[in-house]
């Protein structure tokens, strides 16, 4: 079996292939809003009249279909159940969003109207889009829903041009799908590690003896592939036994933990977006995460904030993977503050041996109790020291033996071992090393590759006498951080559905998470990211050499939205909706709301002196055919007047009144009736 992604792609492209070559057996006829339930499987749902329902011998996948054979069906939602494949499961195995995005900007011409999962751990995955295939544009609405191991898909599949007779209906068989409580048993629950109570004899320490590594790959089918969200579980007791495995708790990839007093793991996302980043907390005793309320700064053009470690007084430390920026959390008050903001490295003679174009990253850090930083470079595993309250270098770097040539060192982490020794840990390229400092000595603990390591027991004070233990009470829970809003998604040519990278994108709202007029930068592909807070509208403007600019505000829910922006080229004979521009029924008054594309239209027209436009007025089937065409007419001269006497020239403006020919939308109700009162136009010479 292929991995998970890929095995997700296939079934994306070829599902309804997939589904027929199983051989299914009819078990019913539809029956007008039916309960279909699956008592083994633990899972209901209700299907449509004018649906059947067929299943395998299997009993899974379970589909349901339009028409008189599935073969030949203009709809069809199918229902996948994934189960746990061996002791990793299948949770363990994927980041559902993750992967349903990465699916998605595989497909041909791919556009996505919305991709969205709750925060901040997510058991449930929302999505729509439509892509090119061979048969024509398909649209895909589907939910990923988890229970335990579980992961339970339910997508619906049919033609775009089938929308507007089958959508509805395959959007409520989606929605309408239920998960029973899984039946508990000793088998069934997920292994799971009960906090250390200390012997009353025994004196508490602020941080226990348990290290961690965020694990860098994954096997899963017997291939390698990335994670950086699963976090490994040591004790230095034995540091070579197999670890305690905490399987994608973070709902990022990290690069970067490091471990509180409170014997909780703090981490932030690898992203590069150059934006304030919200640090997560993980709690390993209880396996439950929130994000705090600290905010790191943003962390630079190409950069990503690549390790963290812990100081004396419990304080969290973030650097960045060029070293220019290091930053520490007190936790106590939340303060963040900046530590450095130019790498202290740069000042010694050896510098240029490190830090040249192309060299390994030395960023990768820890402290000891005397307020001595730690990096290794990670080219050769060396150490290198600097004095955090002088800022200063050691002037020289500390090699190690006993380590592989081949590069990749990825953290060094200070312990105490199970006999007190003053030990380092150290991330190489396959395995976890450990480091006797007296000797500078490295030997091979077990294998692994960790993006970071994190512990604090070095920091921990000297134990108080047997005879008068004092236990000291671990910090309080961080206030609840409010839930923030991320919005990623990319920017296309409306016509092509092509990634448009040099567009300028500026954000506005009212909250304090985005400053006015905020400028996104934009990937190659033409990706960008944000991060708001929820409840609150987000404004976006975008803007390109010919395009019609884009305005347009969304309103953001806790969690995750994946949700791309079109733009409609200028080129001439394209056809572009004014929105906005509507009329009073039976009128050609125009309603309030349509000046900000009047505007639009007109700041268009002014930019660019060469551009001809031909109005195009449209109506409502309400009335006398003949009158609505004589309306149109009147309303295409309302938006002409409205031009010309804004400064545009008369003759860079024609007009043609439609009538109710061509609808945008139903003429059922009153709501959708409304769209189609409107006026477009039609280029007809370029600028």
């Amino acid at each position: 079996m292929k991995d998970y992604l890929r095995s997700l792609f296939v079934y994306k492209q070829v599902l309804l292939t997939l589904v027929l070559a199983l051989g299914w057996l009819q078990l019913s006829a539809q029956v007008a809003g039916q309960t279909y339930t699956d008592e083994r499987a633990g899972y209901q749902l209700t299907y449509p009249e004018g649906w059947s329902v067929f299943q395998s011998e299997s009993q899974s996948p379970v589909t349901f279909y339009v028409g008189n054979a599935p073969r030949a069906a203009p709809a069809v939602v199918a229902l996948i159940i994934q189960r746990p494949s061996g002791a990793a499961g299948l949770s363990a195995a994927i980041s559902p969003l993750d992967s349903v995005w990465k699916v998605i900007r595989r497909l041909p011409q791919a556009r996505v109207l919305r991709l969205e999962a709750a925060a901040p751990n997510a058991q449930e995955v929302r999505y729509d889009y439509t892509f090119a295939s061979p048969q024509g544009r398909r649209h895909v609405v589907g939910r990923q829903l988890s229970r335990g191991d579980d992961w339970f898909q339910i997508e619906y599949r049919a033609l775009a041009a089938e929308d507007q007779v089958h959508l509805g209906a395959g959007r409520q068989l989606v929605a309408s799908l239920k998960l029973k409580p899984a039946r508990k048993s000793v088998a069934a629950l997920p292994a799971t590690v009960a906090p250390d109570v200390p012997k009353p004899a025994e004196p508490v320490s602020p941080c226990n003896d348990k290290m961690y590594g965020i694990a860098a790959l994954r096997v899963h089918d017997g291939l390698w592939e990335d994670d950086c969200r699963t976090i490994h579980e040591f004790s230095v007791e034995d540091p070579s036994e197999p670890p305690i495995i905490h399987r994608r708790v973070l709902p990022f990839q990290s690069y970067a933990l490091a471990k509180g007093f409170d014997n909780c793991l703090y981490s932030v996302t690898k992203a590069s977006s150059d934006t304030p980043e919200y640090i997560y907390r993980y709690n390993p005793a209880t396996r439950q995460g929130q994000y705090t309320p600290w905010l790191l700064p943003a962390q630079g053009p190409e950069n990503i904030w690549i390790s963290a470690s812990t100081g004396k007084n419990g304080e969290l430390y973030f650097i960045t993977s060029d070293a220019n920026l290091l930053v520490k959390v007190n936790p106590a008050d939340g303060a963040v503050s900046v530590v450095w903001d130019t790498d202290p490295l740069r000042q010694v003679r050896y510098y240029h041996e490190i830090g040249f174009s192309g060299a390994g990253t030395h960023a990768n850090f820890c402290l000891d109790e005397d307020h001595t930083l730690y990096q290794v470079y990670s080219t050769d595993g060396s150490l290198i020291r600097v004095d955090l309250k002088t800022r200063k270098a050691a002037p020289e770097r500390l090699p190690l033996t006993g380590l592989p040539e081949r590069g990749g060192y990825s953290d060094v982490l200070l312990q105490y071992d199970a006999e007190g020794n003053r030990v380092f840990y150290l991330a190489g390229p396959s395995a976890l090393y450990v480091v006797d400092a007296a000797h500078n000595q490295a030997s091979r603990v077990r294998r692994g590759v960790y993006t970071d390591l994190a512990g604090c027991n070095v920091m921990r004070p000297p134990a108080p006498p047997p005879a008068a233990p004092v236990v000291v009470v671990p910090p309080p829970e961080p206030p609840p951080a409010e839930p923030l809003a991320y919005w990623q998604g990319r920017v296309l040519d409306a016509a092509t559905l092509g990634p448009l990278a040099r567009v300028t994108l500026q954000l506005s709202n009212s909250s304090n998470v985005i400053k006015a007029d905020t400028t996104l930068a934009l990937k190659p592909d033409a990706l960008f990211s944000t991060v708001a807070s929820p409840s609150r509208a987000l404004a976006l403007r975008a803007e390109h050499s010919g395009y019609f600019p884009l305005d347009t505000t969304l309103l953001l829910r806790p969690g995750v939205l994946v949700h791309d922006v079109l733009l409609r080229p200028l080129t001439v004979g394209s056809v572009l909706r004014l929105d906005k521009v509507q009329f009073e029924q039976g009128k050609n008054a125009l309603l309030s709301s349509s000046y900000a594309d009047l505007e639009r239209l007109l700041t268009l027209l002014q930019a660019n002196p060469g551009l001809t436009i031909e109005l195009r007025g449209h109506t409502d089937n309400v009335g006398d055919p003949q009158k609505n065409v004589l309306l149109s007419e009147e309303r295409v001269q309302a938006v002409k007047t409205y031009l010309v006497n804004h400064g545009i020239a008369e003759a860079r403006i024609t007009g043609i009144g439609l009538g109710g020919a061509e609808p945008r939308a139903s003429n059922d109700q009153e709501p959708t009736r409304r769209l189609n009162r409107r006026v477009e136009f039609r280029v007809t010479g370029g600028g």
